[in-house]
């Protein structure tokens, strides 16, 4: 761009609460009732914090989805983590469709978003209408994210009045890498808050800030009414969303945001179980009695 809480199990005890959280910290409560996005709204007036998660397959969905979190993000940033790119730019209106219509399929309770691609809302809000129409027809998706403020506020206005819900997202815009010359810290104060006070005039129900000053988040935050999700914006947000594989350390690579807290090494884990399966496989010691049939 977060610590994996497991339901508590036989192998929970004092020391360490529900199993692998050490400490006995709690678990975040399975929700019973689906997050929709009256739900998702009504928290930030509860000042209940909503934490966020990319998905982008049925079976991390599922398990991301049995823990209670709010919302999963179907987002173009499967370009770099699942597709192996440099930038989200080249990511198809198709492809997110196809991976979002497996996130669906496994969630029963957290509120899925998914991300408009870059060039699939641009040319018009006619255009942004119809691609939005699609991915909630075939997905079955609950709203869908796109990068803008002030310069999307007609196509989020669109959106909106056809009852698409919509969430914004200002500050740091990745489908904006080209023009901004990397991935940077956007401090212009007063061009975020023009931003986000345009997305939430224009009807969008929630707003991503993404790589901003804490301060200008916090501010943000205060004066919109719709919820504020940060990433890299420090703890004043209404809640937070982080790709899931950074936060499980499963990423790796040379680059290493300051916002990206890894919960757990996951590739250093799989990595080991890996190396102990080919040894064993070799040894000739896998499979062994009770791994084979009779």
């Amino acid at each position: 761009m977060p610590k994996s809480l497991p339901v508590r199990n036989s192998r929970d005890t004092p020391e360490t609460g529900a199993a692998g959280a050490p400490g006995g910290q709690a678990a975040i409560a399975p929700r019973q009732t689906p997050m929709t996005v009256p739900r998702f709204v009504a928290a930030k007036q509860a000042g209940r914090k909503l934490a966020m998660l990319t998905a982008y397959d049925h079976l991390w969905a599922g398990l991301l989805d049995s823990t209670g979190v709010d919302a999963l993000l179907v987002g173009d940033s499967m370009g770099m983590v699942v597709q192996g790119r440099t930038t989200t730019l080249p990511v198809t209106l198709s492809q997110i469709i196809y991976h979002a219509e497996m996130v669906v399929r496994a969630v029963k309770h957290a509120l899925v978003v998914v991300d408009m691609p870059f060039l699939s809302f641009h040319v018009s809000p006619r255009q942004a209408l119809a691609n939005a129409g699609k991915i909630l027809k075939r997905t079955g998706a609950s709203a869908v994210k796109l990068e803008g403020g002030v310069n999307q506020a007609e196509t989020i206005r669109a959106l909106a009045v056809a009852d698409v819900p919509v969430m914004a997202h200002v500050g740091l815009k990745p489908q904006s890498v080209l023009k901004l010359g990397g991935y940077r810290i956007q401090r212009d104060e007063e061009r975020l808050m023009a931003d986000a006070h345009a997305a939430e005039q224009a009807g969008a129900f929630g707003i991503v800030l993404e790589c901003i000053p804490q301060e200008i988040a916090a501010r943000i935050t205060r004066e919109l009414t719709i919820p504020t999700i940060g990433i890299g914006a420090g703890p004043h947000c209404d809640g937070q969303v982080l790709v899931t594989q950074d936060m499980l350390g499963l990423t790796g690579g040379d680059i290493h945001p300051k916002f990206v807290k890894e919960y757990v090494n996951l590739r250093e884990i799989v990595a080991g179980a890996v190396r102990n399966y080919a040894a064993e496989v070799r040894a000739g010691e896998y499979p062994d009695a009770a791994h084979s049939t009779t």
